[in-house]
């Protein structure tokens, strides 16, 4: 198998079963139930995939900072420690699935948050709105914006950015990128489609767990390709 093939089929992977019940997740359902479907799904998926290319470029300047061997035990680690967490997640979620609740209450407040602050504005102003928007929201919908803006801040830091991260410098940083837009693209369509029917499905408990073994079976592929090498 390629190191490209291989990037992209461990990447995709790693997306999908990180994302699914993630509260991106949630937040694209809950967005998509309340605006146009299409620029939320434009704007979650230009997000995704600058946070995709941005992290996997970190990933692949990693072995050139550092040495390649200690990059490759240093992902290796990271596998393994993603994995641990992982199944904490899942076997603290006690099964109420408020996750969903939590998200949608959070994105109520910011939305209450901003119309208040519209309505001590009068009618008048919106002339001079217009013309002190930034350059950004000349050129894209405030849908497009709030949904890049939720997406790219959530996902920030996230279990699966650090993971794209390690995975970048240890497979062929190609295959990672098209991996992870190919599973982001994959699990946004199905946030937007499947709204708040599909999200309230999904097991939470079951999606941490299934990422926990990946992420071990993916930590040993890496420890034993050090111990042959």
């Amino acid at each position: 198998m390629s190191s490209l093939v291989q990037g992209l089929i461990k990447s995709l992977a790693m997306t999908v079963l990180s994302e699914v019940g993630d509260n991106t997740f949630f937040a694209t359902a809950i967005l998509a139930m309340r605006h146009p479907r299409r620029p939320v799904l434009l704007g979650c998926l230009a997000s995704l995939s600058v946070m995709t290319v941005l992290s996997a470029l970190v990933g692949w300047a990693t072995p050139n900072l550092i040495s390649h061997k200690w990059a490759h035990h240093i992902t290796t680690l990271l596998f393994f420690v993603f994995g641990l967490w992982s199944f904490w997640d899942g076997i603290k979620d006690d099964g109420d699935d408020d996750e969903f609740a939590e998200v949608e209450a959070k994105l109520n407040a910011e939305l209450n948050s901003d119309k208040g602050t519209t309505k001590k504005k009068s009618k008048d102003d919106d002339e001079l709105k217009r013309q002190k928007r930034s350059f950004l929201s000349q050129f894209f919908s405030p849908i497009f914006l709030k949904a890049f803006s939720v997406t790219f801040f959530g996902e920030w830091g996230d279990k699966s950015q650090l993971a794209t991260i390690g995975l970048a410098a240890d497979e062929n940083p190609f295959g990672v990128i098209l991996g992870g837009i190919i599973g982001q693209a994959l699990c946004t369509v199905a946030a937007v489609l499947g709204g708040k029917s599909l999200a309230s499905r999904i097991s939470e408990k079951i999606v941490a767990l299934s990422g926990g073994v990946l992420f071990i079976v993916f930590g040993i592929q890496s420890f034993l390709s050090t111990v042959e090498s």
